[in-house]
């Protein structure tokens, strides 16, 4: 199977639960608190807003994916990254692990994915990932992969946790993306490691303006003989925080990209679903639901979602009650209408919008292969 078997039946539980009886105090629509101390937001008005069709899922709204985000400070300055810079004044900064705990259980979500900065430089993260297992959750460290080598031991192999590596390329252009050379080499090192030790191993990818995507074929055939689980693939995309804008990727520009990207998913184990693949290759369209996907960090909930803050909530119901969740999207933002990135519309393949006969079955084919 593509997951763990508690993974797929326990994530379908949870969505058909929770979209026959969502938590109604989550579905209140309250006034907007801007941040003063944000630099990069910019808040819009809901009355100024295009008036578009209502999402399917706004008096609806739940989480799939916590990405949970202990600090901000990293070994590496990716040209792609904008934690570093947004987050420069805070960047030493660490959540306490009961702080992070909290965060797991206020929001619910089955999965936690746990995020950076560099997940290997809090001083928490063994115990952190011990005692999310132990709730039950699923867990994706994701890490550049610099530290995996030396520190997987540390950790225990569980079918509910996985390292999730970013690898950008070969190794050339990956450590050009980096802004450091031999990282591409590590991160190969620490996933052979991981691998012996008995941990699942996946992958992120994200594609840039001055992607090849048959680079990306042959590094996922590369990672095949390493023995890796699976891979996450997603378009780059330009917001606030990040300056080189030359790098990234318009909507038409992420259609041309993505056009084969099923004969990829035929070829290799690639976890994004097949709803959120036809999307990105202009074969179905989708709302962005970023709700499904919070971020809790350093400062708080951070609202919208994972790359636009227009705020800090310090509830989770805050932020799905403060945020005017109407004004966001493509068509309602113009800091929207470029991205397409899955942890805006993931979820809203997870939650069968826009769906079409046939995609349940596409959907079992998918997640037994």
């Amino acid at each position: 199977m593509r997951f763990p078997l508690s993974l797929t039946a326990g994530m379908a539980g949870y969505i058909a639960k929770n979209k026959m009886f969502p938590k109604q105090a989550w579905q209140e629509n309250r006034a907007a608190e801007p941040d003063p101390n944000n630099p990069f937001q910019i808040m819009q008005s809901m009355s100024g807003a295009k008036k578009s069709t209502p999402h399917p899922m706004i008096n609806k709204r739940f989480p799939i994916v916590l990405m949970l985000e202990p600090l901000h400070a990293c070994n590496l300055t990716c040209t792609g990254c904008g934690r570093i810079r947004e987050y420069e004044s805070s960047i030493t900064d660490q959540l306490p692990l009961e702080e992070c705990l909290h965060a797991i259980d206020e929001c619910g979500a089955p999965i936690v994915a746990i995020a950076g900065g560099e997940p290997f430089l809090y001083k928490d993260i063994v115990a952190l990932t011990n005692q999310t297992l132990a709730r039950g959750k699923h867990i994706y460290l994701c890490t550049n992969g610099m530290f995996l080598r030396k520190r997987a031991k540390e950790f225990t192999p569980s079918p509910r946790f996985f390292f999730n590596v970013h690898l950008d390329g070969m190794e050339a252009n990956h450590d050009l993306a980096v802004e450091r050379p031999g990282v591409f080499k590590e991160a190969v090192e620490g996933i052979k490691a991981a691998k012996a030790l008995g941990f699942k191993v996946c992958t992120n990818t994200t594609v840039y303006q001055e992607t090849d995507m048959k680079e990306i074929w042959e590094l996922f055939a590369f990672l095949e003989t390493l023995g890796v689980d699976g891979h996450q693939i997603a378009p780059a995309y330009g917001y606030s925080a990040v300056n080189e804008r030359e790098i990234f990727l318009t909507r038409d520009e992420i259609l041309v990209k993505f056009a084969e990207i099923d004969k990829m998913a035929e070829r290799f184990p690639i976890n994004n679903s097949p709803l959120y693949l036809d999307f990105l290759r202009g074969d179905r369209e989708l709302p962005c639901t970023a709700w499904g996907n919070p971020t809790y960090n350093t400062k708080g909930w951070k609202g919208p979602c994972y790359l636009i803050t227009d705020a800090h909530h310090k509830t989770f119901e805050d932020l799905m009650t403060r945020t005017p969740w109407e004004s966001y999207g493509a068509g309602n933002d113009p800091r929207c209408e470029h991205c397409m990135v899955h942890c805006g519309y993931e979820a809203s393949a997870a939650f069968g919008i826009n769906g079409r006969p046939g995609d349940n079955l596409k959907l079992l084919k998918w997640a037994m292969r």
